[in-house]
């Protein structure tokens, strides 16, 4: 392999890095707020309906078809287009980025929802008896238990959503795959350009599984035989 073209090729690739990084971290932050949202929709029973057909819908359709549809399917209906969202709408990095919240927000909350079954009734019903309000139940007890509980799984949603990214690519943003597949149609070298790219992303999964490691070792320091100071 030509070791130049290799490094042309990282420095090229990691200049949409930070394009990468920003949906990344954009779709699990709103992903995350729209998933608890859906878990307290749960708490009635038209709730739990909306909440359950979202889930089916957005795990059971491919996310390269919730692009497609966003970006180019909502151009379709007039009364979007004059709507004040359409200056967002109309511009594919809003579009992406609101198909993988969408998309996130379905896994993580069926995550978050088993976290929440997870923890122990006779620790809510001892807040409950120490005078907590329902607020503080759900954030002193409920919610730290629960993201323990899920934080295993949680970690492999991050990296699927680190991957999921590369889809946007498919509607001209250039993040590092949009790179990769403009430079592929230049130099037609895939198979040095693809290792670049995939080097990358490698990197950044493995720092996730051990921040993951780390934090499940904070939280449970019983279960790795150490103590928290």
């Amino acid at each position: 392999m030509d070791l130049t073209f290799l490094s042309s090729m990282f420095q090229s690739i990691l200049k949409g890095l930070p394009l990468t990084l920003n949906l990344w971290v954009l779709s699990l932050l709103g992903g995350g707020c729209l998933a608890l949202l859906l878990n307290l929709m749960r708490q009635s029973r038209i709730g739990a309906a909306v909440a359950g057909s979202y889930v089916f819908l957005f795990r059971g359709t491919p996310l390269l078809i919730q692009i497609f549809m966003i970006y180019y399917g909502l151009a379709g209906f007039g009364f979007i287009r004059q709507s004040f969202l359409w200056p967002f709408l109309r511009e594919p990095y809003w579009c992406g980025l609101l198909a993988l919240i969408l998309n996130d927000a379905a896994y993580t909350s069926e995550i978050l929802r088993g976290g929440l079954r997870a923890v122990p009734k006779g620790a809510v019903e001892a807040g409950r008896v120490s005078g907590m309000s329902r607020v503080a139940i759900l954030r002193r007890i409920t919610l730290p238990l629960a993201i323990r509980q899920a934080l295993p799984a949680y970690s492999n949603e991050i990296i699927s959503m680190l991957k999921a990214t590369a889809l946007v690519s498919t509607i001209t943003l250039m993040d590092m795959t949009g790179i990769a597949r403009a430079a592929i149609s230049e130099t037609w070298r895939a198979v040095e350009i693809l290792l670049c790219a995939a080097v990358i992303y490698l990197a950044i999964s493995m720092l996730v599984t051990r921040a993951s490691a780390w934090a499940e070792a904070r939280l449970s320091p019983w279960q790795f035989g150490r103590t928290t100071p």
